[in-house]
């Protein structure tokens, strides 16, 4: 059986930002993104916060994957306390992605907009239990060390 609440995210600690500049020949999605994560670093600063991304939260409401489901897109920043042991807060733009409830209505979409913040908020607690927060920290450092050693540039030998 599936559970209730099915959270996935890519995550970019924005401490590990260490260019900001976007390549002129990137296609408009990846300007857009790369524009989305330097408003949230400009609003949130670079320390104990965390850009979620490729994300989305999916609700069963029923024990039937095909009849009440709602899956909803999100992106935005999740902000740690000092230690980067406990979630404290989110920032996200979350969008309906796709729903098989015919009962739907506008006011519970709503809801669960607001419900995914807070569904966020304890699986991000729970990434840093796991230790995914610290293997996303050291991975982040690594491929900064190695875009340093070779003056910007990393993979095909540049």
């Amino acid at each position: 059986m599936t559970p209730s609440v099915m959270i996935q995210f890519d995550c970019l600690p924005l401490r590990s930002l260490g260019r900001l500049d976007i390549p002129l020949d990137a296609s408009p999605a990846f300007q857009a993104k790369a524009e989305r994560i330097k408003a949230a670093l400009a609003k949130h600063g670079e320390h104990n916060s965390f850009y979620l991304h490729s994300a989305s939260c999916r609700f069963h409401l029923t024990n039937d994957d095909s009849v009440g489901m709602l899956e909803f897109q999100f992106e935005g920043t999740v902000l740690t306390d000092p230690e980067d042991q406990c979630t404290e807060s989110c920032d996200l733009q979350v969008e309906l992605r796709r729903e098989t409830c015919d009962w739907l209505t506008e006011p519970v979409v709503q809801w669960f907009r607001e419900t995914v913040d807070r569904a966020v908020l304890i699986e991000f607690d729970r990434y840093i239990a796991a230790g995914d927060l610290q293997k996303t920290i050291q991975r982040a450092a690594r491929l900064q060390a190695e875009s340093d050693s070779h003056s910007g540039f990393v993979g095909m030998g540049l």
